[in-house]
């Protein structure tokens, strides 16, 4: 992937991820403008499957409202990365 910018940096005290091995932390995530160059999509221990959808699918999707303010981030193609 080639990074084109970021989008913003996400954290919010209420969003605490519990895992299966038994930790549990506060999310953090630093999230990009990207453009794919190549390569393969995998899993990888915390995907349990992945699809490529356009915009107007999304709101169909269950998807957590952390995850969804990203991608609704992303898709305003913000002038400043939101910090929050």
């Amino acid at each position: 992937m080639e990074i084109r910018g970021l989008v913003g940096v996400y954290t919010n005290p209420h969003h605490v991820m519990k895992y299966d091995d038994g930790e549990v932390r506060q999310q953090f995530s630093l999230c990009y403008n990207t453009r794919l160059v190549g390569g393969d999509l995998k899993f990888d221990e915390e995907s349990t499957e992945f699809a490529w959808v356009s915009p107007d699918e999304l709101e169909s999707l269950p998807i957590h409202p952390s995850m969804r303010l990203r991608i609704t981030h992303y898709l305003e193609h913000r002038k400043e990365p939101y910090l929050g």
